[in-house]
């Protein structure tokens, strides 16, 4: 084989090695830049200049490359360009015929001149100038339009100073040299056009996702940005558990693909939570539905004190004597008020209830009150009883079984969605954050080794972002060592799992959450040391 013929096939063993790194390339930035490298490498020109089509109008400065004056601006430089967009049009719809860039953007044609200091077709006037600035010399220009397979415009390639390979003098950029440069912003043009399909849909799959989240939270002021806040939470934790170097999960890694999938597992975690009823999440006393029925038997109080000032007022009138019966009265009135005060109490929900606060309802409900229709009835219905004798929080058992049943419903839905291969263990993530280490969660019954650690990731973050938040209806906010507290105790009673615990105390996240996320006045702990169920990873 001639030299020639070695020369064409190494470059078409280039040609197919960037078409597969082009296609495989996710980040954008990236991508336009491996574009840029490869054209000006395949054409040996000294410097390169990359442009985007935005709106179909415009042409966005990307990147630029000048090898022999060791400039990188844009793409992966961290040097942000800060020039203006380029319009294709003018104002009256012609294309603008200034600027060879914006000619080619127009025209979807390619242009190659053998020296701009001689071109009268279009204004190099600003690249004299820049030329002037930096003691630069530009002479021959290939500008070649991206179109994609639908004739679309993607952007414009731009090349400067074709080098002789043996001499290293600037010559024109050959019939060639275009060829093979057409060839590649083809390919590159259908890459970015995938590129950019992909990255819209992830942008529109992570609005939906979002829209979600804000749905559940909006439902109830009592929990909005719950669904927020896991999510960043659950990035804490992950990201520690990737970078840790110790301790039983240290040689754990997610991918980037894992990690998105781990992130749309926390923002729709409780999604289940969209068909739950509001008074049920709202429920912020044990005898709330729609309304807190609390009031009702406040007034049933206020009538037996009614009846007993009636019943006092009468036996007055019979005896002609009021100074026994107005102490009587008194009494009785008081003791009315110590009731209703009691019961008011025990409609709060707490952390559990006493035998004995139970033997005091059940006293209480036998109260009789008569209606202004004349019916009577016990001050305290059945189902009343049953609401205050709820033994810790606010929700009855029935109640309890609503709320929990979110979590098959978070898996019916995720499950009957038709996920990528990247996101197939979205509803396994979102569907376990409730299950516990010793199985005695739900909705399964999983235990620790049946559960993956991202589950077990989501389950810890949910169960912090729940202690440490300040819109609960049936809590106050707690400082953050309670929260700890309570976390290391779930902890050592087999509820969550022990390892990711240890990092997430070891690391300190609790700390960096709560400087960004919580009141400053509830932050009353820095080091872990008292916690319950800490120890210092080895």
């Amino acid at each position: 084989m001639n030299v020639s013929g070695k020369k064409y096939r190494h470059l078409l063993t280039q040609i197919t090695d960037i078409g597969v790194a082009l296609s495989t390339e996710k980040n954008l930035d990236k991508l336009l830049e491996m574009i840029l490298m490869k054209a000006r490498e395949l054409t040996n020109a000294d410097a390169a200049t990359i442009y985007r089509c935005v709106d179909n109008k415009h042409l966005k400065f990307e990147i630029m490359f000048t090898l022999s004056l060791g400039i990188h601006v844009g793409g992966t430089s961290g040097k942000k360009v800060n020039l203006q967009y380029l319009d294709i049009y003018n104002e009256d719809g012609s294309p603008n015929r200034n600027m060879v860039a914006t000619w080619v953007a127009a025209s979807k044609c390619t242009v190659n001149i053998d020296d701009v200091y001689h071109e009268k077709a279009f204004d190099f006037s600003g690249t004299m100038k820049w030329d002037k600035e930096i003691g630069y010399r530009s002479k021959s220009f290939l500008v070649v339009p991206m179109v994609n397979h639908l004739n679309e415009l993607i952007g414009v390639l731009q090349l400067i100073n074709a080098q002789d390979i043996v001499s290293g003098e600037i010559v024109k950029f050959s019939d060639f040299d275009q060829h093979i440069t057409r060839s590649l912003a083809s390919q590159a043009a259908v890459s970015i056009t995938n590129r950019i399909l992909v990255d819209a849909q992830k942008e529109l799959f992570d609005s939906l996702i979002q829209l979600i989240a804000n749905a559940i939270d909006e439902k109830s002021h009592y929990t909005a940005g719950h669904c927020l806040r896991v999510p960043i939470i659950t990035r804490l934790i992950s990201e520690a558990v990737c970078r840790i170097d110790k301790g039983p999960l240290k040689d754990f890694s997610l991918s980037e693909d894992e990690k998105y999938e781990l992130d749309v597992a926390a923002w729709l975690h409780d999604c289940g939570k969209i068909t739950t009823p509001e008074y049920v999440v709202d429920k912020a006393t044990k005898l709330e539905t729609i309304f807190d029925r609390i009031h009702l038997i406040d007034t049933r109080f206020e009538v037996l004190k009614r009846d007993a000032i009636i019943a006092s007022l009468r036996k007055q009138l019979q005896d002609q004597s009021d100074t026994k019966e107005d102490a009587a009265l008194q009494q009785q009135l008081e003791q009315l008020d110590r009731e209703s005060a009691f019961i008011r109490e025990c409609n709060i929900g707490k952390e559990m209830i006493s035998a004995e606060d139970l033997d005091q309802i059940s006293r209480i409900a036998k109260h009789s009150w008569q209606t202004s229709s004349g019916e009577k009835g016990h001050v305290l219905s059945e189902e009343e009883m049953l609401n205050l004798a709820i033994y810790r929080g606010t929700l009855s058992i029935r109640e309890r079984e609503i709320i929990n049943n979110h979590v098959s419903v978070t898996i019916r839905m995720l499950e009957s969605l038709p996920y990528p291969k990247n996101l197939a263990r979205v509803p396994e993530f979102a569907g376990s954050h409730h299950e516990k280490i010793d199985g005695t969660g739900y909705p399964r019954g999983l235990t620790g080794a049946e559960m993956p650690v991202q589950s077990r990731i989501i389950a810890i973050a949910d169960v912090f972002e729940a202690l440490t938040a300040s819109d609960r209806p049936y809590k106050k906010a707690m400082p953050l060592s309670q929260s700890l507290a309570i976390l290391g105790q779930m902890k050592l009673d087999g509820h969550i799992d022990p390892d990711v615990f240890d990092v997430f105390m070891n690391e300190k996240l609790y700390l960096v959450y709560a400087r960004q996320h919580l009141d400053p006045d509830s932050i009353d702990i820095d080091e872990p040391f008292d916690i319950p169920g800490y120890e210092a990873l080895k």
